[in-house]
């Protein structure tokens, strides 16, 4: 019987630093710190699904390496397979939805593969929460060196997985809003508007704090063609660092707010 950790948890139940964290781009590290800090959570991804069909992975954080390669493959054709699926969807808004314990036989045999046998997950807990048309499906995994969650653990994930839901669907909202606020900047103002669409579409994922990595897999291009795309943005603005992307549309917003 594999022993209980006796590490000591932070206060239990206690979510507050991700919930001050929502709307700032350090979310996603101050959410695995507080899963981790809570009940030993190794990974955390979080998933935007809709009842339209599509899926998209919103956030990918924690000790597991491919994590990346695991949100593109489930947003792009895996959330049709996954067995919790049926128990999302009939889902009601607003309402909490914590998902049935981790079975390997519940998942088909290229699934458990490619999420589990070969990303060395051995254990997972999931929640989630509707607003409006999108279901965010919040996902927690354990690794081989870590062990599956204990009882304890697992308790307290269910105690929380309401507040850890509700931040992460306000969060993505806040950002979502950000996003258009960008979007109407970048397309109507210069130097901003002087930029091709792929180019606003990079820059503006950098002013909402995601990683190279990030907008890659948000934008579905390479790693090499979002540097590239940064570079030739970089160029046209006259600037060379992401604090000058910064001080011009901190800039630009200030102005448009002193018009008012």
């Amino acid at each position: 019987m594999r022993p209980q950790a006796t590490a000591p948890y932070a206060a239990a139940g206690d979510v507050t630093p991700a919930v001050l964290a929502i709307g700032r781009p350090d979310f996603p590290n101050i959410l695995i710190d507080t899963l981790r800090r809570q009940a030993g959570v190794g990974h955390c991804m979080v998933f935007a699904l809709t009842r339209a069909g599509s899926a998209r992975c919103l956030l990918d954080a924690g000790n597991i390496p491919t994590g990346s390669d695991l949100g593109a493959a489930y947003a792009g054709q895996f959330h049709e397979s996954d067995p919790n699926r049926d128990a999302l969807f009939e889902g009601e808004g607003g309402a909490p939805i914590m998902l049935p314990s981790f079975a390997p036989r519940m998942y088909g045999a290229r699934y458990r593969k490619i999420f589990f046998n070969d990303s060395d997950i051995v254990d997972k807990c999931a929640t989630a929460i509707w607003t409006g048309d999108t279901c965010f499906y919040v996902n927690f995994y354990r690794i081989t060196s870590q062990g599956r969650f204990g009882d304890a653990e697992r308790a307290r994930l269910q105690a929380i997985a309401p507040a850890i839901g509700a931040s992460v669907a306000r969060h993505f909202q806040q950002t979502a809003t950000l996003d258009q606020n960008l979007a109407a900047l970048f397309a109507t103002r210069a130097p901003l508007s002087a930029l091709t669409p792929r180019e606003q579409e990079v820059c503006r994922r950098i002013m909402l704090g995601f990683s190279s990595e990030a907008i890659s897999q948000a934008l579905g291009i390479s790693v090499h063609s979002t540097l590239t795309y940064r570079k030739r943005a970089y160029q046209r603005l006259g600037i060379s660092a992401q604090n000058e992307l910064f001080a011009i549309v901190l800039g630009l917003l200030a102005g448009a707010s002193g018009l008012n």
